[in-house]
């Protein structure tokens, strides 16, 4: 069997504020923007994986009510799951994404499990680690 990822999704709350942060902040690439009834899905990539879509969702979007507010309220706190991004210098990475006024979380460190790593969080309030990629 040979699988691959193709999309994952994220809640949000404001795709313009998200389109700031994944585009300008990341620098990754607009690949799709569809708005229709009430939702918009904008998927952005980086550049270096044409094929890989992270699509930022209408928070709550098709959901029963009841399930979608309880999504937005998670949203809001940081409780949702993110990303994790990879780089050749996470030093290097974070001072650029600082630059642009992104929220951190956490500076580079040695973790005890063995990566180098920082952590942001996007506007919406998903987490995105980055961790130093392991030399070949």
């Amino acid at each position: 069997m040979d699988l691959s990822l193709k999309y994952t999704f994220l809640e949000v709350d404001d795709h313009e504020a998200a389109l700031a942060f994944y585009r300008d902040a990341l620098g990754f690439e607009v690949r799709q923007d569809v708005s229709m009834e009430g939702a918009r899905w904008l998927t952005v990539g980086p550049p270096a994986q044409p094929e890989l879509g992270i699509v930022l969702q209408t928070a709550g979007v098709a959901r029963p009510d009841d399930d979608a507010r309880a999504l937005r309220e998670l949203l809001a706190k940081g409780s949702l799951s993110g990303l994790v991004l990879e780089t050749d210098s996470v030093d290097e990475t974070f001072e650029s994404i600082r630059a642009t006024g992104a929220e951190v979380l956490q500076e580079p460190m040695d973790q005890p499990y063995g990566t180098r790593d920082c952590a942001f969080r996007d506007p919406a309030g998903n987490q995105v680690r980055i961790n130093q990629r392991a030399k070949a």
